[in-house]
């Protein structure tokens, strides 16, 4: 059992942490590339694309808490969360080199039903890692400031993970072949196919590397209740009342606003980077290497600034200072105040910006993760159940779901600014481009300003979590002496 107190040793943030790149690398394929990719090399028409993807991340989130619940209440010699690690391996390396790699010779209707099966397989593979593995976070640690020190690391591997293979598609990959008549590596169809591969073989090692490091922490876990017979009654009630549990819904409302906001984002960044700023392939992996600094960054800040302090505070004031620095290079140029097209300074001043702005990103998604684990102690003392897989499962679920709508959102704004399938930068109406930053730069605003809203909601303070824990302590006490 995780101690009063007890401070991780390294090697156990670092193999905990490393499991994420699994998650970012997954996460970054279909944030940066699979829009694009099936919209303008491989034709679907977007909101077609973005329909599907939103479907496939409805799909897939409702066994998000399924596998949450089940993980919380697992019997097994290797723990409550091993088995679905281990068994999540090989599923998601297929199914992610899969999805890359669709049959030649499929018309719209054809792309789009398989784009929405293989990402609900992708999605549900995935979970079947992720849930369980960030749920070990509230069982090696009970303390306030440790958990966030670890899912610093999470944050960290996932970002680098990511960003890496990202950067190397970008940079390796995603190269023009003029003699094929592909002047923009972003056109690349062979590009994307090596990258699934290449992604797929990295995932499966960095799963296999985080479970079996993480291993050796199985007998000092918590132990799931003593099993019952399977009741469906009985389980939706048990999630019903854990999950109504007023700390963890201002969370969790909290992020289905900000991730339909993130899916806007993620999904037009490439748009933007394209055709918006007119980079190349090379430009457009040094923008994005920028992030492998903000991670470290965030990684060593996150515990830095929150020493002392209530988290949700921390959290309030950084979301305020990202939701209005975050589109100001695109609001700035809109308006005729930024660098002339092709200047030099344009990709430094971007460089400059991601860091600041990715620092403050992902220091706010460690900071809100370790809020997660916190209502763990909260929730306990409501329903007698430790309930971590449920609160990490459900979290997801809200991310997934809504991220869906921002992409479908971010899909509909190109079909509506008129965007061309499949043209060369240079070839697009700037009035087009303009009138997509004016539709996204306020959209994006508004979206973040309601999550703000909702997460002051959220009231577990540094010392209500430490009288959680005593009160949680003494009933373990409790019912131990009654044995």
């Amino acid at each position: 059992m995780v101690g009063p107190g007890d401070k991780p040793l390294l090697s156990t943030k670092l193999f905990y942490g490393s499991g994420s790149v699994a998650y970012g690398v997954k996460d970054a394929g279909f944030a940066y590339f699979l829009l694009f990719y099936y919209s303008n090399v491989l034709g679907l028409n977007p909101q077609l694309a973005g329909l599907a993807i939103l479907l496939a991340l409805v799909c897939d989130a409702i066994s998000d808490p399924l596998v949450g619940h089940f993980s919380d209440q697992l019997h097994s010699k290797w723990g409550r969360r091993h088995p679905f690690m281990y068994a999540s391996i090989l599923p998601i390396g297929i199914s992610f080199f899969f999805i890359w790699n669709p049959p030649a010779g499929l018309d719209q209707s054809g792309l789009f039903l398989y784009l929405f099966g293989m990402a609900v397989l992708v999605r549900t593979c995935v979970t079947f890692f992720e849930v369980p593995s960030t749920s070990l976070v509230a069982e090696l640690t009970d303390d306030y400031d440790q958990r966030t020190s670890m899912l610093g690391y999470r944050y960290f591997f996932g970002w680098w993970g990511g960003l890496t293979v990202a950067v190397l598609a970008y940079a390796i990959l995603l190269v023009p072949v003029p003699e094929a008549g592909i002047v923009n590596g972003q056109m690349n169809p062979e590009g994307y196919q090596r990258y699934g591969l290449l992604a797929a073989v990295i995932m499966m090692v960095f799963i296999f590397i985080s479970a079996r490091g993480t291993h050796r922490h199985v007998p000092n876990l918590h132990k799931p209740p003593p099993p019952q017979p399977f009741s469906l009654s009985r389980t939706i009630h048990e999630l019903r009342e854990t999950l109504l549990h007023r700390p963890f819904l201002a969370l969790f409302f909290a992020a289905i606003v900000t991730a339909m906001a993130q899916g806007v984002i993620t999904t037009l960044n490439l748009y933007f980077w394209t055709y918006f700023w007119f980079l190349n392939t090379t430009e457009i992996a040094i923008i994005t290497s920028a992030w492998f600094f903000a991670a470290a960054f965030a990684l060593i800040l996150a515990p830095i600034i929150t020493r002392g302090r209530n988290k949700r505070n921390v959290v309030i004031v950084l979301s305020i200072i990202s939701t209005c620095y975050l589109p100001l290079p695109i609001a700035l140029k809109t308006m005729g105040l930024f660098w002339p097209t092709g200047h030099e300074m344009v990709v430094p001043t971007l460089v400059l910006h991601a860091i600041s702005e990715g620092t403050i990103i992902i220091m706010i998604s460690i900071l809100v993760s370790s809020m997660v684990a916190d209502v763990v102690e909260s929730s306990e003392i409501r329903t007698g159940r430790r309930s971590e897989g449920i609160f990490f499962a459900a979290r997801s679920f809200a991310g997934k779901v809504v991220s869906g709508i921002g992409v479908f959102i971010g899909a509909t704004i190109i079909s509506i600014v008129g965007i061309p399938r499949g043209a060369a930068p240079e070839t697009v109406d700037p009035a087009i481009m303009t009138n997509f930053a004016t539709y996204y730069v306020p959209t994006i605003m508004f979206i973040y300003f309601i999550s703000i809203g909702i997460l002051s909601l959220y009231k577990i303070t540094r010392e209500g979590h430490a009288d959680n824990l005593n009160t949680v302590r003494e009933r373990r006490a409790a019912a131990a002496s009654r044995e």
